[in-house]
């Protein structure tokens, strides 16, 4: 075991585990934001540098800080290592400019984007990012191409993660995408237009942080505040059967995979109960899905209801005025 301190926060996790991994551990309050790590996806994590923390002390061996700032999701603990991520003043700069760097080439979309309400990105510049560009030359754009009957490409959108190349060589039964070119030509692309056809590829989308790759069946269909999501599971086949209906009025709008409270997939499900499987009577539904307090989704949403407390009308008894009080 080792001993970490994290923000002030001291903590005892087993050896061998990445400081973002600790953070979570301790809570959100703590834990540094993602975009590219993902704990189902192998070899997931160093590309998107929004994790970046302080290491102002290696370990009891070697006290020394590391000369610069680290990303948490590649770093492991040791023993007496202090890490600082909120508390540090070199972090949350370094963290605006990996947001301003994010936001370079991003467009700004979000009145139509069907990710919006539910983005990573969204929630990253609203607590990290500036609130003006100092940029004024043209973004960069990719002509449209479509990879899949069900999936739609937004490359304009993408933040090159590399979550949905990594779940479709590890999740699907064979990769036909992937990232063409090099630096700023680089893209999410097949080279056969319409070849993503596997029967889980529309994971890819469940991993996706930002709008670039999105459900053509759920395409501009509503607002993700508008829908009510609820835990449903079914008998299948292929997959766990475990999802989230997103109903508007009595109609499923979409299906997709339960997420966690740091957004990651918990199970991955296939595209029979993504896409094949919109009518309530083919679920069997458990109950509201939990939502964080702070998301938009949470507006008018309940997860817990509580029955008021029964009590009979002779049971009510007048308040006790004390003397004196005349108020």
């Amino acid at each position: 075991m080792a001993k970490v301190t994290i923000d002030g926060r001291v903590i005892e996790v087993p050896d061998g585990i990445t400081i973002l991994q600790a953070a979570r551990m301790i809570g959100p309050e703590v834990a540094p934001p993602t975009m590219c790590y993902h704990s189902k996806l192998k070899t997931s994590g160093g590309y998107c540098r929004t994790c970046l923390v302080e290491v102002t002390k290696g370990s009891e061996k070697d006290p020394r800080p590391m000369p610069k700032l680290v990303a948490s999701c590649r770093t492991n603990v040791m023993d007496g290592m202090e890490v600082g991520n909120l508390s540090s003043p070199k972090v949350i700069e370094a963290r605006k400019s990996v947001v301003e760097f994010l936001l370079l080439n991003h467009p700004l979309d979000c009145p139509i984007c069907d990710q919006a309400g539910e983005c990573h990105l969204q929630d990253l510049s609203y607590g990290h990012g500036s609130s003006k560009t100092r940029t004024d030359f043209e973004r960069r754009t990719f002509e449209k191409i479509s990879i899949g009957e069900k999936i739609q490409l937004h490359m304009t959108r993408c933040i090159l993660c590399y979550r949905c190349v990594k779940v479709a060589e590890q999740i699907t039964d064979g990769r036909v995408h992937g990232v063409i070119n090099r630096g700023d030509h680089s893209e999410i692309s097949t080279y056969i237009e319409q070849a993503i056809d596997n029967d889980f590829s529309g994971n890819m989308i469940d991993v996706c942080p930002v709008g670039a790759l999105t459900d053509k069946t759920f395409r501009f269909k509503s607002r993700v505040w508008f829908t009510k999501p609820v835990l449903a599971h079914r008998n299948c086949e292929k997959c766990s059967g475990n999802v989230n209906l997103w109903f508007k009025g009595d109609e499923v709008l979409r299906v997709t995979g339960r997420k966690d409270q740091w957004g990651e997939v918990e199970e991955f499900i296939c595209n029979t109960c993504r896409y094949d499987k919109k009518v309530t009577s083919d679920w069997t539904v458990e109950g509201p899905s939990p939502v964080n307090r702070h998301s938009v989704i949470s507006a008018n949403h309940y997860e817990v209801f509580t029955k008021p407390t029964e009590f009979k009308l002779n049971d009510v008894k007048p308040l006790a005025i004390q003397e004196g009080d005349k108020s």
